[in-house]
């Protein structure tokens, strides 16, 4: 029996370090796709359309909503984000882990629709630091960083809502829990009894079959 994939979803402020994060994780564990998201705003230098997200105006975002086809969307910074249901659904029914890597908004709105999907917020180890970070990107304007900085307090106040809670203070201790996290969200029981029931049946001196 295939078992259906596993969701995660990562949150965090602007300037906490979550795609460099979610890049690193996915290095490491190629077993899970990032589904990538639609937005409005202009891509940044190095940034590329359909690698990093799919670039469309407001108009286009708009008529998408209309249409229904969206998982999930939000204004985020002034600009809209959202993830397409073709993105995600199919491979979850293939059973393929994907990632959705969104603001809180975006995260509850999945829930209500994937309860058992396995939800992480980044947090930086300090307000200086955060801030820190944003002015070393050398791409924002004053007004942007320090909106952002406002945002902050607004996304940071919806961290408790996560199943799981990293602080990014040295990157090599974050992504050795983000990666905890996925071995163990893999290794439930649900997703190991279907997977291995061939193996227990064998190891009980059973036939296969639906284990009680």
């Amino acid at each position: 029996m295939k078992t259906p994939g596993t969701l995660f979803v990562v949150a965090a402020p602007s300037g906490a370090g979550k795609s460099t994060l979610v890049n690193a994780l996915l290095e490491r564990e190629p077993g899970i796709v990032l589904s990538i998201s639609h937005t409005t705003r202009a891509p940044r230098p190095g940034e590329s359309e359909g690698h990093h997200y799919h670039f469309v105006s407001h108009e286009t975002f708009r008529r998408m909503i209309d249409e229904g086809q969206f998982f999930e969307y939000a204004t985020v910074h002034g600009d809209m984000k959202g993830t397409s249901l073709t993105a995600v659904a199919p491979l979850l029914e293939q059973g393929q882990d994907v990632l959705l890597e969104i603001d809180w908004q975006g995260a509850r709105q999945v829930r209500e629709k994937v309860p058992d999907c396995q939800s992480i917020f980044i947090l930086p180890p300090s307000r200086a630091e955060l801030e820190r970070r944003l002015r070393a990107r050398a791409t924002d304007s004053e007004a942007t960083i320090e909106r952002r900085l406002a945002d902050s307090r607004v996304d940071i106040a919806h961290a408790h809502e996560f199943d799981f809670i990293v602080v990014n203070d040295r990157f090599g201790d974050a992504l050795d829990a983000m990666l905890s996290i996925v071995h163990a969200v893999r290794s439930r029981t649900p997703l190991q009894r279907v997977r291995h029931e061939a193996l227990i049946a064998e190891l009980l001196g059973k036939a296969p079959g639906p284990l009680a």
